[in-house]
């Protein structure tokens, strides 16, 4: 069974780090609705969850991807990009270390696991305001004894590389080529989200399910096309925290 790792908002979840988008107010309440209902899809979609409670004093901690690279042979503890980030990852160590071998980042190196997309035994990582060539090297550095390559990619206007790209399956991906080269993925076949979605590029895949935002209907009804089970789940008050659907898990096979 897929193992998923969820943590409930915090209450300070207002102050969260901004970058490419303005603040504006956030509905504490609709948020944690929607991330219940963003937790309860994940069951119904066979995930066995473990919801981890709230870091009173850390804003952004719901985003538990950003603490950590799960690959099947072990996973790496990152050191987030902003500074009020990096406490978040104690408590997901701890949550980890009963099911599957950890290995830590190391300063100066800094990655959030939104940056980090892993292809087979190719792994990309967004150079961000966030992740840096350092994490890049530690990371060939400490996986190369495991098969896996790193590559560093060049992104703009956007918070991270799953931001830009994501997976659908093995052989698909979902991009928006406005914020990355698709030349980069030209191995591929690439779906291109609908140019007046410029946030659909994030999505979610569980199973032979795909996670997926109600609000990107135009890029949806291209993935339904194409054959896939879209499940949606509202999750637009955390994105006015820079959130998305990979954003809120850790996902575990």
């Amino acid at each position: 069974m897929t193992v998923a790792i969820t943590r409930e908002i915090s209450p300070r979840f207002a102050e969260c780090e901004l970058t490419h988008i303005e603040r504006t107010p956030i509905d504490l309440e609709r948020a944690r609705i929607q991330h219940r209902g963003y937790v309860n899809a994940l069951r119904e979609l066979r995930c066995d969850v473990i919801e981890l409670p709230a870091e009173p004093d850390l804003p952004d901690s719901v985003f538990v991807e950003d603490t950590a690279i799960i690959l099947p042979e072990v996973a790496v503890i990152t050191r987030p990009g902003a500074d009020s980030r990096k406490p978040e990852t104690t408590s997901i160590a701890q949550a980890l270390a009963p099911l599957v071998k950890i290995i830590h980042m190391r300063e100066p190196a800094t990655v959030d696991g939104g940056d980090v997309l892993v292809l087979g035994n190719r792994i990309y990582v967004g150079l961000s305001t966030r992740s840096n060539q350092e994490a890049i090297d530690q990371l060939n550095e400490m996986l190369g004894k495991y098969g896996y390559s790193v590559l560093g990619i060049e992104l703009h206007d956007c918070l991270h590389l799953k931001s830009a790209v994501t997976r659908l399956d093995d052989q698909t991906l979902l991009i928006n080529e406005n914020w990355i080269d698709a030349n980069c993925f030209k191995n591929f076949d690439l779906i291109h989200i609908d140019p007046s979605e410029p946030y659909a590029a994030n999505c979610l895949p569980i199973g032979e399910s795909i996670l997926f935002p109600p609000a990107f209907s135009k890029t949806c009804e291209k993935l339904e096309k194409r054959g896939y089970n879209v499940v949606t789940v509202d999750v637009s008050e955390l994105a006015k925290a820079e959130g998305a659907v990979t954003c809120c898990s850790l996902i575990i096979p």
